[in-house]
C-alpha cells in the first residue's frame, strides 16, 4: 500500500471520528442572563471595498411587538470572550428599551454546536441567534434556516448608519456575504502569525523582517547555523521556524505562493501553486532551517532562543510576552505576516453572528441585539479583555494605552485592511483538517519532497470520499 493511500485512509477514519463525535464530549452549558498598512498580498481579496448598499424594503415590525420579546443565543465563546460576552448581554438586558431579553447558552466547542444546532433546525428549539464560523452558517443556509442579514443591515430605521457600515473593516465584513447575501455579522476577529525574534535577528545580522519567502529563508537557516556553530550536536536542529500546520497557518503559506484550496467553487488541493509551498516548507525542514517541536506550546524554545519564529494566533501574544518575562528574557518581538514569492499574506477568521429563521419580531430583535454589540464602545471592551482585532476602526480612539501597553497587537492591527478571509464554502469546515493532516503527514513521516505531489491528490481524493462524491 502506497505512502500517500496510508495517508488517505488515516484522515478519513480521523475525519469521520471528529465529525461523528464532535470533537469528543465537551458539553454545553445553559445560562439566563440577568434583566499606516504594510502592504500584503491580495489572493482572493477579501473585501475591496465597504458592502454597497442594495435595495432592500424596510423592516415591517412595529416597536410595540418587541416589548417582552425573549430570544435564545448560542455561541462557542471561550476564556475573556465568555466573560465580556456575559456582561455585554447582561447590560443589554438591562438598558435596551424594547424591553428585549436574550439569554445564553455557551458550547465548549464549535463542532458541538454545530451538531446541535443542526439537529435543532428542524423543531421549535432551535435557537434564534448563533455565534457560527462562516463554513457552518453555510451548511445551514443550504437547509434554507438562516436569514439574509442586508434587509436589516440597510433598514433606515433599524440598520447602521452608512459611516457605521464603513467603520466595520471590509475584509471583516467580506467573510459571511455569498451570492448578494449577508449570512453573518462579524462577531470576533483574529489571525495568526509568524511571531519573529527581532533582537536575535540582528545579532544574526538582519537589520529588517524578512518580506518575501526568500529572506524567510536566509533568516531561518541563518538561526540555525548559529547552533551548528558550536560542539554540541543535540542542539543542531535548533533555530529557524518551528513547523506549525495549523489549518489557517497552512492556507496563509499556500496563498502567499499564489494557491489556495478554491478551484471552480470547490475545494481543490492539487495546483503547482500549492505543490510549491509545501516543498518550500519541507525544503525548511530537510535542511534543518525549520524542526518540529513536541512541547504544547512553542513559547518556551522562543523565549530560549530556540527558535527564531514561531507561529501563533494573535490571542497567544500575551502567552508569549509572559513566558518571555517570567525567563527573563529582554528580547524585542513582533508579528508577522507569511512572507511568500512577492510579498506576504495574512488570513483573518472568527465566528459570525448569523440569523436563523423564525419571527419577523425576533428576527429583529435578535439583530438589535448584534447591532448594539457591534458599537464602538462594546468593541473596544471586547479588545482590551480578548485582545482580538477590533470589529470597528474608531474603538481605537478610546485604546491609546491598549496600543501603547501593547506592540506586538498594534502592529497586527496595521494588517486588517489587506487580509484576506477562508474559503467561503461549507465544505471548508471538513477540508480545513484534510489540509492540516496532510501537511502534517509529509512533517511526520519525512515524507520526500519527490512525493508531495501524491499526498496533494489524495488529500483532494479525501475530500471527495468525505462529501460522498
Amino acid at each position: 500500500m502506497t505512502t500517500s493511500r496510508l495517508f488517505r485512509l488515516a484522515c478519513v477514519a480521523l475525519l469521520a471520528s471528529f465529525l461523528l463525535t464532535a470533537c469528543g464530549p465537551a458539553a454545553s452549558t445553559s445560562t439566563s442572563a440577568p434583566p499606516s498598512t504594510p502592504g500584503l498580498l491580495t489572493g482572493t481579496p477579501a473585501g475591496a471595498s465597504t458592502p454597497t448598499a442594495t435595495p432592500a424594503p424596510q423592516i415591517e415590525v412595529a416597536t410595540e411587538a418587541l416589548r417582552g420579546i425573549h430570544i435564545q443565543v448560542w455561541h462557542a465563546f471561550t476564556g475573556a470572550a465568555v466573560d465580556v460576552f456575559t456582561n455585554q448581554l447582561a447590560q443589554f438586558n438591562t438598558l435596551n428599551q424594547w424591553g428585549i431579553v436574550v439569554y445564553q447558552t455557551a458550547y465548549g466547542d464549535y463542532s458541538t454546536l454545530f451538531e446541535d444546532v443542526d439537529s435543532a433546525l428542524a423543531s421549535a428549539l432551535r435557537p434564534d441567534l448563533v455565534v457560527a464560523l462562516p463554513e457552518q452558517s453555510l451548511a445551514w443556509d443550504a437547509k434554507g434556516a438562516v436569514v439574509d442579514l442586508n434587509p436589516y443591515l440597510y433598514d433606515p430605521a433599524w440598520g447602521l448608519p452608512a459611516n457605521e457600515i464603513a467603520d466595520v473593516p471590509a475584509t471583516f465584513w467580506t467573510q459571511d456575504q455569498v451570492n448578494g447575501r449577508r449570512l453573518g455579522a462579524p462577531a470576533q476577529r483574529s489571525a495568526r502569525f509568524l511571531f519573529y525574534n527581532q533582537t536575535w535577528a540582528r545579532e544574526l545580522g538582519f537589520s529588517a523582517p524578512p518580506a518575501t519567502a526568500d529572506e524567510f529563508r536566509q533568516q531561518a537557516c541563518a538561526a540555525n547555523a548559529y547552533y551548528r556553530k558550536d560542539a554540541i550536536k543535540q542542539n543542531d536542529g535548533y533555530g529557524g521556524w518551528i513547523v506549525n500546520t495549523q489549518p489557517d497557518s497552512m492556507l496563509s503559506w499556500l496563498l502567499a505562493f499564489g494557491g489556495g484550496v478554491v478551484k471552480d467553487g470547490e475545494i481543490h488541493f492539487a495546483t503547482p501553486d500549492n505543490q510549491s509551498a509545501l516543498e518550500f516548507l519541507k525544503g525548511l525542514y530537510d535542511e534543518h532551517c525549520a524542526w518540529i517541536s513536541t512541547e504544547p506550546n512553542p513559547y518556551e524554545s522562543f523565549a530560549h532562543r530556540s527558535a527564531l519564529f514561531v507561529t501563533g494566533d494573535l490571542a497567544e501574544a500575551p502567552l508569549l510576552t509572559q513566558t518571555l518575562a517570567r525567563l527573563g528574557n529582554n528580547d524585542e518581538w513582533t508579528v508577522l505576516p507569511f512572507p511568500g514569492l512577492n510579498g506576504a499574506v495574512l488570513v483573518a477568521s472568527g465566528p459570525s453572528y448569523t440569523l436563523l429563521q423564525s419571527t419577523p419580531e425576533k428576527q429583529l430583535a435578535a439583530w438589535l441585539f448584534v447591532r448594539w454589540l457591534l458599537s464602538a464602545e462594546n468593541q473596544a471592551k471586547w479588545v482590551e479583555a480578548t485582545g482580538l482585532l477590533p470589529l470597528r476602526f474608531s474603538a481605537l480612539d478610546s485604546l491609546g494605552e491598549y496600543r501603547a501597553g501593547h506592540p506586538q497587537w498594534n502592529n497586527a492591527i496595521g494588517y486588517i485592511p489587506e487580509a484576506l478571509t477562508t474559503p467561503q464554502l461549507a465544505a471548508w469546515r471538513m477540508a480545513q483538517y484534510v489540509l492540516a493532516d496532510g501537511a502534517g503527514f509529509v512533517f511526520r513521516t519525512n515524507l520526500a519532497v519527490a512525493q508531495i505531489p501524491s499526498i496533494l491528490d489524495e488529500m483532494d481524493a479525501t475530500v471527495e470520499e468525505l462529501s460522498g462524491k
